[in-house]
């Protein structure tokens, strides 16, 4: 699946000017978590949840009693952080440098993007023109509905086996000389030695996530436990 088939589209915006009390009332009326920023219809930032809290939080900051000496010295706030904790225009308080994907970027990339940068979404991209966004929400009902849709279709145990043994082989914390696994009407079933516990629940993953498995069975032993009894 690609952006384009759950993005959001046509997406709500803000200009640089609009005041940051009207963002809040429209995220909050629109139920939403971010809205992108255009200027001249190019994207030029985001303003999110954590932005709005981030200004807020400075102000309850400022709000708050001090005793007298704190005042004499505690600095100031740097210009750029003072903007951003006291701005009243999207223009003061969004994030710019905004990640952006396009209508053909694969899901599974985009989970990627959002997980290793902690993003809740991003925009969708034609071009230079803004077109869709993709959120984490996007995302999970996207996964759900495509496993629901699966087909429960039989599969052949020597299917299941080719299929199974060829995604174990690629991790290292398989040991082929340790273990081996055979398919009987579905079910999976592990013979031999683990190193440590956590082998066990790894290969269970991976069968439970195999077509055509009902079930799994592990009988393997821990080396430590068959060197005792030796």
């Amino acid at each position: 699946m690609f952006a384009r088939e759950i993005m959001t589209s046509p997406v709500i915006t803000v200009s640089p000017l609009t005041p940051v009390n009207d963002i809040t009332a429209l995220m909050r009326e629109r139920h939403i978590s971010g809205v992108p920023v255009l200027d001249a219809d190019q994207l030029v930032g985001i303003v999110s949840e954590s932005d709005l809290l981030h200004r807020y939080e400075a102000e309850a900051d400022r709000c708050a009693p001090r005793p007298w000496w704190s005042r004499l010295i505690q600095r100031s706030a740097p210009p750029l952080r003072y903007v951003r904790s006291h701005g009243t225009r999207a223009a003061d308080i969004m994030t710019c440098g905004t990640v952006s994907v396009t209508e053909d970027t694969p899901l599974a990339q985009i989970a990627l993007l959002l997980t290793t940068r902690q993003l809740r979404r991003v925009p969708v991209l034609r071009g230079k023109r803004l077109v869709g966004i993709v959120t984490s929400a996007d995302l999970v009902a996207a996964l759900l509905a495509h496993s629901e849709k699966q087909p429960d279709c039989p599969h052949c145990d020597e299917e299941i086996q080719a299929r199974l043994t060829a995604e174990l082989d690629q991790q290292e914390w398989w040991n082929p000389h340790w273990s081996h696994l055979s398919v009987i009407d579905g079910i999976v079933s592990f013979h031999g030695m683990i190193e440590h516990e956590a082998q066990r629940d790894a290969a269970r993953v991976a069968a439970e996530n195999t077509p055509g498995v009902r079930g799994v069975v592990d009988d393997r032993i821990r080396a430590a436990d068959w060197q005792a009894m030796a």
